[in-house]
């Protein structure tokens, strides 16, 4: 029977890839997706939620209600998993990573609002709700700055590399 990829089978290859090339990497799939799901730990144990996101460069960037679920849970414990990947047709396609930080909420008070503020694309979201782009949201801004990334993604073993690359913010 023909393998449509036969550089699947087998043992998988240990090679990393260089910090420079897995940024890429990184940075292209967060550049071509628009969902993740946010992982929180609170009272009830953990909550994973799928929220649309916007970045830059590492960091992730979303609004939320500040009453919601995963907002009560990052004030608690600011550590969050954040998952993002692309739609999975095979094991070929298989891509996506997890990002891990410590999730700050911010509004238009905080000094570092300005810097993000920018890379968050709300007009879009209040064009499809009839809103006027004169009134920005007035919610509060959630990111998550990388501090590590598990980047996934199986294409690379044709390469020779390992499907599974380390990040580290330190280096």
């Amino acid at each position: 029977m023909p393998v449509t990829n036969p550089w699947l089978a087998g043992p998988a290859p240990d090679r990393r890839l260089d910090r420079a090339r897995l940024e890429e990497r990184v940075l292209n799939l967060l550049s071509s997706q628009n969902m993740c799901v946010v992982a929180t730990t609170g009272q009830d144990g953990p909550l994973a939620t799928p929220v649309r996101y916007f970045h830059l460069d590492l960091a992730l960037l979303f609004t939320a209600v500040a009453t919601s679920p995963k907002m009560r849970n990052i004030a608690a414990d600011p550590r969050v998993s954040v998952g993002v990947f692309a739609p999975l047709v095979g094991q070929a396609s298989s891509r996506g990573a997890q990002l891990f930080g410590r999730a700050r909420v911010l509004t238009a008070e905080d000094a570092e609002f300005e810097h993000y503020w920018p890379a968050y694309r709300w007009q879009s979201d209040h064009v499809e709700r009839s809103r006027p782009l004169g009134e920005p949201p007035a919610g509060p801004l959630v990111v998550v700055e990388a501090e590590r990334i598990v980047y996934t993604e199986h294409w690379l073993r044709r390469e020779g590399y390992a499907p599974r690359q380390f990040w580290r913010r330190d280096g």
